[in-house]
């Protein structure tokens, strides 16, 4: 039995196992910023701070990419577009 046949590739390799594969890297959890500082209340007027979760495009980052669980980002959401309809951040980015 050289050479089996594999049904998704090549034949198997001959020899023992192990060594030499790549590392896996594992990437550190994101966590949320505001459970971290405690914060319950995410304020429509803290431009600076709505504004670290808003790229030059002017979307409004995902939670996969600022870290915020859940509940928070449902109420970042709510504050940027608070603060967008009131004017202090805008829709869109300038171009």
């Amino acid at each position: 039995m050289g050479s089996q046949s594999r049904p998704y590739g090549g034949p198997r390799r001959e020899g023992g196992g192990g060594g030499g594969g790549k590392r896996q890297y594992s990437r550190r959890r994101k966590v949320c910023r505001f459970c971290a500082d405690k914060i319950d209340y995410i304020d429509y007027k803290d431009v600076r701070l709505l504004g670290q979760f808003i790229p030059e495009r002017g979307k409004i980052l995902p939670m996969r990419t600022s870290g915020t669980c859940a509940p928070h980002q449902r109420r970042l959401m709510r504050a940027i577009k608070r603060a967008r309809n009131i004017a202090f951040l805008p829709f869109t980015a300038d171009m």
